[in-house]
């Protein structure tokens, strides 16, 4: 297979123009050149575009020859490069750079969407309009290195096609090879080299730095040096190591002409020239749709869990972050929590399978965080991101890979008949686990590459999928399908991977070299191998265009490892023509997760702002500057820097950003009615603001703001006489005494216990969700196919809890009573099989049980004619509502407006009292009136009075539900229910008493008259 390149890509010819036109002024010279010897000056850094370096007679040319070599020449002053780069801004929506600080030029572009292309092309280009020849490309790594000079590599008859056969030379920085360099320095043909930061970044060792007889007694680095070259960085953010590392300064020392920085996440912004960031490859479908199929561990609370999960030393305090089970009220939820050295987890989480665990030391140093967890037997020591006391671990990953091989053999269903190779890639913790060594050097399965093998003849047996294994010998092709691709030590055995010393760059360099000889390979039906398990070998470099599932095998922790992790399978698929092929339809990357797609979105989300600087939800001042504006002779221009200002500054004013530029639900109000507008001199740019506001605000459909309402009292009811009669036979307090038969409840706690909910074990609940990135931000929509898939999982051994200690605090009753019930209850089974579960179940079942007792036996008594809610209470209790949740201008309500929390049963019950003639007043009892119950207070619905024929009045208090059987309704509300009862009987003492009773329409209440 040979991969076809495309030269017209509107977004890559953008970004090309965009770093071109930068030199726009620049005098053309490709071939001639005149030899003239004369004093280099010396640059120490790089500085700003220093001009005088290179001043002489034949100035004019752009190629001049040093007595070292032949150098790239810039004629331009600062303020014409200040002025193109401003241009260059407006017309691609970029905050304007005020200055020409340094040579330094940023290019983002989000990971799959051609950046290595683009560059590359991008030094044609610019040796055509200006004759420049002199490249070095620095990359971070070696991974980036091998793929850098594996797309030369293949782009080379592709650019000789579309330059007109352009010579060009390419090489990979080699210390042993210096005479290329030398040839580098000399040659007038287009030179790229390619180097490491590692190999150029250490004075007092890297050969670059010391004389050589290979470059004719000169220092590399002075040949290189005398070129001016234009240096391209690669993932600027890994070369630098900060703004006086090592890295940057190693760049200065080349006296480069330029740098450009080329990045999806780049740590500093120099005078920014092209960004296509997350949003804008999203929404333009230049990469692939991702989806997120998350595995979530569900009534694994039988252990002492904790994961550590970040450490810090803020102002004097060393902390760190864990994840833990923390009982909150009935049930147990695993949460992050900030300890410190000493704190009792038994204390903080409220969980006596907590006793005697304790946090000891806590290290913080970057690279080498530590946990200490001090437990009855001794001590366990947690690196970043490990725990101890989760579910069984082999288990999990088992899990993980077979979904894995389920989501893949699924697309290589539905794509292998468009020619599309299906791949996918594992991320793992160590090498050791996918392949080993014995005593004798022979390579020995480890347990990742067993349970694929096991997981994958399963996958073959299922009937969705026999039909892909016709013929195939699984036994051979389990095996055949999948390989390892990590560092390769000299005696050919893998090793773990690692770029800190120059063994371990060897070591790297030789599985790199393999994998991207192998690259067009591996998209081939030919090549059986589909499956790639990997180290870190793959974190950044390596990119197939058709990997479409990832699963990390390892935790993903780190600040950049979501964005990493995608980024190894965002690039648009290719068929076995080597063509890109488009769309989310076909394009759809799955990565298997083991927290929920709602925590993946969100923690995605904060990686993309730290990472780009993409600001969610934020309007920025230049946000509208790229405009277009027609002019009265039919030229198009760009609205500019100071009317986006003028906009920025109108829609502060209207509070519909703050200060910050963050977008107010009154701008998405606004924008969903139709109300929004600009000053009279901006109006006619309204259609394109709303347009670029509608990607910022997110979407529309966002729960409106709605005007919060103060609900008046309607006078004329209030006080009339027919209310003040209703108020009077509802308005007294009571007070309640309950009696129960206690071997009553006994006997019905274990016959509730047993008739209860089955207990599982801990088991994993598969969901699938689509993410899709906006300017709003990162959101999840869960799909309803194939979510929910719950599988159970062995949490090993579990040490059993003191069941009767943790039922008496939940529910109060006796260690005798509750031995009875356990007993007869006959479940203990389920105790062993999941303690955690059965606890909470049966502490809910006895409470449960316990409050239906209760109200059986309750008995309600009036206090005294003094204590009663007073009628005033409707004026000083002030009523709020929304308007969506009101029905506006009642007319027999004691107020204004009713205020409902049902939109159904509510509002359509207030509408026909409104509109029964019978119905003379009414009220929708406010929060204040509470009935006293055991489960707690009571607010009944409504208070009615009804006029028969005009001759006889009666009054009810009425609650409305959707259903009129109690078996409808959930214990705890029936019961509420069943005391309201009781509390009005106790009330009804007088002459024509106000009645209770339930029901969801009118009609149920004339039924009783």
């Amino acid at each position: 297979m040979k991969l076809h390149f495309e030269p017209d890509l509107d977004y890559q010819k953008l970004a090309i123009e965009s770093v071109v036109d930068l030199f726009r002024g620049q005098e053309i010279n490709r071939t001639e050149f005149t030899v003239t010897r004369r004093p280099l000056a010396e640059r120490i850094g790089q500085g700003s575009l220093d001009l005088g370096a290179f001043l002489g007679s034949q100035g004019e040319l752009g190629l001049v020859e040093s007595e070292l070599g032949i150098g790239n020449r810039l004629m331009l002053l600062d303020d014409e490069i200040i002025g193109n780069l401003k241009d260059i801004q407006l017309r691609n929506g970029l905050a304007p750079s005020t200055a020409l600080t340094s040579g330094d030029f940023t290019v983002e572009m989000e990971t799959g969407t051609g950046k290595t292309y683009v560059y590359l092309r991008t030094i044609f280009e610019l040796n055509r309009r200006y004759g420049f020849t002199k490249f070095v490309i620095v990359v971070p790594s070696v991974a980036i290195k091998e793929g850098v000079y594996k797309t030369l590599q293949i782009t080379e008859d592709h650019f000789k096609g579309l330059y007109s056969g352009q010579p060009f030379d390419y090489f990979l920085y080699d210390s042993a090879k210096l005479g290329q360099v030398r040839n580098f320095a000399t040659s007038p043909n287009i030179q790229i080299m390619v180097v490491t930061v590692g190999a150029i970044n250490k004075k007092d060792v890297n050969n670059l730095y010391k004389d050589s007889e290979k470059t004719g007694g000169e220092r590399p680095i002075d040949l290189i040096r005398a070129t001016r070259p234009i240096l391209i960085v690669d993932e600027p953010q890994s070369v630098d190591g900060g703004l006086s590392g090592a890295g940057k300064n190693a760049l200065g020392e080349m006296s480069p002409l330029c740098t450009l920085r080329y990045s999806a996440t780049h740590a500093d912004t120099h005078h920014m020239v092209f960004r296509l960031d997350a949003v804008d490859a999203y929404e333009r479908k230049l990469v692939k749709q991702i989806e997120v199929a998350s595995m979530e561990v569900e009534g694994g609370y039988n252990k002492a869990y904790v994961r550590f999960v970040s450490a810090s030393n803020a102002k004097g305090s060393i902390t760190a972050r864990v994840e833990i089970d923390v009982q909150e009220g009935r049930a147990v939820r695993r949460m992050e929590v900030v300890v410190q050295d000493g704190d009792d987890l038994q204390e903080v989480t409220k969980r006596a399978i907590y006793g005697d665990c304790r946090i000891g030391e806590i290290r913080v140093a970057k690279d080498s965080q530590l946990l200490e967890v001090k437990v009855p037997d001794g001590e366990i020591f947690l690196s970043k991101g490990e725990a101890v006391g989760d579910v069984d671990a082999d288990a999990m990953k088992r899990l993980m890979i077979r979904r894995t091989i389920q989501e893949h053999l699924e697309k290589e269903r539905r794509l292998a008949p468009l020619g599309i190779k299906v791949l996918s890639l594992f991320f793992i913790d160590a090498v050791e686990r996918y392949r080993s060594y014995d005593d004798d050097g022979n390579p020995v399965k480890g347990k990742y590459a067993r349970i694929f093998e096991e997981e994958y003849r399963r996958a073959a047996k299922l009937p969705e999928f026999v039909s892909l294994f016709k013929e195939v010998d699984l036994i051979s092709e389990a095996e055949e399908v999948h390989d390892g691709y990590f560092s390769i030590d000299k005696a050919r055995r893998w090793t773990d991977t690692a770029d800190n010393n120059q063994a371990s760059r060897d070591n790297a360099e030789r599985a790199y070299s393999l994998i991207m000889k192998e690259k067009e390979k591996l998209l081939s039906f030919e090549t059986k191998l589909k499956f790639i398990f990997s180290h870190s070998a793959l974190k950044e470099g390596w990119d197939n265009p058709n990997v479409f599932q990832i699963c990390a095998l390892r935790e993903m922790g780190s600040e950049r490892e979501r964005r990493q992790t995608i980024g190894r399978g965002l690039r648009l698929c290719v068929n076995q023509k080597g063509e890109r092929l488009r769309g989310f339809e076909i394009n759809t990357l799955t990565v298997i997760a083991t927290e929920s797609y709602e925590q993946f979105a969100e923690n995605l989300q904060k990686e993309i702002e730290k990472d780009t600087g993409i600001k969610f939800g934020i309007v920025e001042k230049h946000q509208f500057a790229a405009i277009p504006v027609v002019a009265a002779d039919g030229s198009t221009a760009m609205l500019g820097f100071d009317e986006s200002a003028a906009i920025f500054a109108h829609l502060k004013t209207q509070g519909f950003v703050d200060a910050r530029g963050k977008v107010q639900d009154t701008l998405r109000t606004a924008m969903k009615d139709g109300t929004l507008a600009l000053p009279k001199a901006l109006e006619v740019h309204l259609a394109a603001v709303r347009d670029v506001l509608k990607k910022v605000a997110g979407k529309l459909d966002i729960k409106n703001a709605d005007e919060r309402v103060v609900v008046k009292t309607r006078q004329a009811v209030l006080e009339s006489a027919e209310f003040q009669a209703l108020w009077d036979r509802i308005k007294h307090k009571t007070t309640y005494r309950v009696r129960f038969d206690n071997e009553k409840l006994v006997v019905d706690c274990g016959k509730a216990i047993a008739g209860g909910p089955p207990v599982s074990k801990a088991r994993v609940r598969i969901r699938k969700a689509d993410l899709s990135i906006g300017q709003g931000g990162v959101e999840a929509t869960e799909r309803n196919k194939d979510s929910g898939t719950i599988v159970t999982i062995e949490e090993g051994d579990i040490a059993l809890p003191d069941v009767l200690t943790d039922l008496q605090d939940r529910t109060q009753l006796t260690r005798k009573s509750l031995v009875r019930i356990l007993t007869e209850c006959g479940r203990l089974k389920d105790f062993k099989r999941n303690p955690q579960a059965f606890i909470e179940i049966a502490g809910e079942v006895i409470n449960r049980t316990k409050r239906l007792a209760l109200v059986d036996g309750i008995k309600y008594q009036k206090i005294g004619d003094e204590s009663y809610f007073a009628q005033e209470l409707f004026q000083q209790e002030e009523l709020m509502g929304y308007l969506r949740n009101v029905l506006k201008d009642t007319t027999k309500s004691v107020f204004e407006h009713v205020v409902y929390d049902s939109a159904g049963v509510e509002r359509t019950f207030a509408e026909q009292l409104e509109k029964n003639e019978s119905v003379k007043v009414y009220a929708k009892l406010p929060a204040w009136f509470k009935v006293p119950t055991p489960l707690g207070s009571y607010n009944p619905d409504w208070a009615v009075l009804i006029d028969v024929d005009g001759e006889e009045r009666l009054y009810f208090v009425v609650e409305t539900k959707g259903s009129l059987f109690t078996d409808d309704l959930r214990d705890n509300e029936a019961a509420k229910i069943a005391c309201g009862k009781a509390h009005f009987q106790a009330l009804a003492t007088g002459p024509n008493p106000a009645r209770y009773i339930q029901a969801t329409k009118v009609d149920d209440i004339m039924d009783q008259c």
